[in-house]
Order: C-alpha cells, then structure tokens, then sequence
C-alpha cells in the first residue's frame, strides 16, 4: 500500500481544499411558463420539456398560491 513520504503542509492541504466549494444550481427559465427550473429537466410547474407536455400538471395546486 503506497504510503506518503512526507507529511503534506496547511498551505497546501488548503490550496487543494479551495477548489472543494458548494456551487449554487444553475436556474434557467422555463420557455413554457417562465418558471426557474435545472436545465435538461422536467419543469415542475408546467411539466413540459422541450416543447412537448410530459406529464399534466395540476393546474389548481398551481394557481392557488
């Protein structure tokens, strides 16, 4: 089993560390209805995708808000 030779330093534990940050989802708008949704997926409110109705979305839960 490989084993380090030297003990790696703070500055460079923390150099590797910096690139490990949360990203927030990227939101792009619904071409449909305008609602934010992740890109290559369902819209949740409208449940189109690429033109074309995937699933029929309740359309009462959504206008009671």
């Amino acid at each position: 089993m490989a084993v380090p030779k030297q003990r790696q330093s703070h500055a460079r534990t923390n150099k590797r560390r910096s690139q490990h940050k949360v990203v927030p989802p990227t939101l792009s708008g619904c071409p449909q209805c305008g609602a934010p949704r992740l890109p290559h997926r369902v819209c949740g409110n409208c449940g189109t995708y690429g033109g074309r109705e995937i699933y029929a979305a309740d359309r009462s839960a959504a206008t009671d808000e």
